[in-house]
């Protein structure tokens, strides 16, 4: 179960925008359990308490602890913790529960581009992903996986492919551990281009075609199949 609870809000002089609240989840069989004191709210920024370390985060952009800031002004904020997303502004009190399927289960929403974006990892380490069901592998640049510590060069098999921007070399490798939200897959198939695109790492269909998924529009959850 997870239950979220808001303590009461303060204003300051310093921080006209300031919102002191306490956020609490806890959920039971996984045993994940956070913290959360919302700070302030501004445009584009939230400050943020997470387990006790002060967090300022910018859109788009998730903490160590895998709290994900998705939009904010100085009345609200949209958080998405484990896959979770929901608002918070000056004054609420909000009370919910729910029981995680025994399916591992994410929703993806659509960013201000209208695209179907999530943050997720790659063995461990915190990207950003793009929805493309048209890419048939998980697709990223060079320099995305240097930065994820990939040695495509000396372990990747090399080929060719086809772009927007012409025929590029590419190197094909298993990544060890893909996770959007709650859906953990493991030895998944991913090409690098080398090149400088894509400029957001492509999450495809070696990773999409082993979930279910479901495009309600506004929306597109993802389920593990069993």
């Amino acid at each position: 179960m997870i239950a979220i609870i808001f303590a009461g809000n303060k204003r300051s002089v310093q921080w006209r925008s300031l919102i002191s609240g306490f956020i609490l989840l806890v959920f039971a069989g996984d045993v994940f359990a956070i913290d959360v004191v919302v700070l302030g709210l501004f445009r584009n920024k939230v400050m943020l308490k997470i387990d006790g370390k002060q967090r300022i985060l910018k859109i788009g952009k998730a903490s160590p602890e895998g709290v994900l800031l998705v939009s904010s002004n100085s009345d609200e904020a949209v958080l998405e913790i484990d896959g979770v997303r929901d608002r918070y502004r000056l004054g609420s009190h909000i009370g919910s529960s729910f029981k995680r399927d025994a399916q591992p289960e994410v929703s993806i929403y659509k960013d201000e581009n209208g695209m179907f974006s999530v943050i997720g990892t790659i063995n461990n380490f915190p990207v950003n992903f793009l929805v493309d069901t048209g890419a048939s592998h998980i697709a990223m640049n060079r320099n995305e996986a240097r930065r994820l510590g990939i040695d495509f060069r000396q372990f990747g098999k090399r080929g060719y492919a086809r772009t927007a921007n012409g025929i590029v070399k590419t190197w094909s490798v298993t990544l060890n551990k893909v996770q959007v939200g709650s859906v953990t897959l493991r030895n998944v198939k991913a090409f690098v281009n080398d090149s400088d695109s894509p400029h957001t790492i492509l999450l495809g269909m070696s990773f999409l075609g082993q979930l279910d998924m479901k495009n309600d529009g506004g929306s597109l959850k993802l389920k593990k199949k069993f």
